[in-house]
């Protein structure tokens, strides 16, 4: 077994995460995942694994009644699932199949932990308000999952059409940030020139003259490791399986209607980001020149 040390777990964590991770989770999973890897051979898929069958007992005890034991299962399961990916990076062991593991894990766990207090409830209660919760659970998480890769396609596509429509003689904002000060790029131009003398185009533009107080809070939350998007799926999953049934079955379906009202206003928000970002594309010869100039 390797000596790994705590602060080669910590090498591993993502640059920025949920901060539902970051400070509720993390904590705990990079000492767990020092211990496996100091002392077991456990592999990253057999830690998904695991942490797919401690997410069935979260659902079982949910169906139960046993809120509060279904909240621990189902906030150990995803501690679990936080070590997967630290391991595989910690031991170079991680495989393309876990990829797929890992997320149809997820999908899985949220669909048996949602149906199990839904269906629990219900025939606990008969009251229709928690089966419909459920669904509604189940249909965010699938929005939120096929959403952002939908969002990619789209950012990836506009990028790619700015670059050719101006010849390949530009830099995206985006690339450069991470160097430099966004008021260094010239903010209100939406364009600067890079430091091998292509031209940047800002294609957050028009969300930034909008927003202009949003770099100030991106930067205070990078700075504590938290991406911006501070209602996503990871907290949406946290708020509907482990606070809602910490505060008992009455809390569960308003607990869940404010978390998927926060998720949708975040979505949107990611949404409306790239539609205006698609309108930074420059369309005709004149606006091309307006932008290399």
């Amino acid at each position: 077994m390797g000596g790994f040390t705590l602060n080669d777990i910590l090498a591993t964590r993502k640059p920025r995460d949920s901060w539902w991770t970051v400070f509720m989770v993390d904590p705990l999973a990079c000492r767990l995942a020092l211990l496996a890897a100091n002392h077991t051979s456990v592999t990253p898929n057999g830690l998904t694994r695991l942490s797919m069958l401690v997410g069935f007992a979260s659902a079982a005890a949910f169906a139960e009644g046993l809120l509060v034991a279904g909240a621990a299962l189902f906030y150990l399961s995803f501690t679990v699932d936080c070590m997967d990916g630290k391991i595989a990076r910690l031991k170079g062991t991680g495989t393309p199949f876990g990829l797929w593991l890992d997320y149809v894990g997820d999908r899985v766990r949220v669909v048996c932990c949602a149906f199990g207090w839904g269906f629990g409830e219900y025939s606990r209660s008969g009251d229709p308000e928690f089966v419909l919760a459920a669904v509604g659970v189940v249909v965010l998480d699938l929005f939120r999952y096929i959403n952002g890769p939908q969002l990619k396609r789209v950012k990836d596509a506009t990028r790619a059409l700015v670059e050719a429509r101006l010849d390949g003689h530009c830099v995206l904002a985006e690339s450069v940030l991470r160097a430099r000060p966004r008021t260094e790029l010239g903010q209100a131009a939406g364009e600067a020139v890079a430091g091998d003398g292509a031209t940047v185009v800002d294609l957050q533009k028009a969300f930034h003259a909008r927003f202009p107080w949003y770099d100030r809070l991106r930067v205070f939350l990078v700075r504590r490791r938290v991406r911006t998007h501070v209602m996503s799926g990871i907290e949406f999953h946290a708020a509907v399986f482990v606070v809602g049934p910490l505060l008992g079955a009455r809390a569960l379906v308003p607990v869940s209607v404010v978390a998927g009202g926060l998720l949708l206003v975040f979505e949107m928000s990611l949404v409306y980001r790239v539609w205006l970002a698609s309108r930074q594309v420059p369309d005709t010869a004149a606006e091309r020149e307006k932008i290399t100039i």
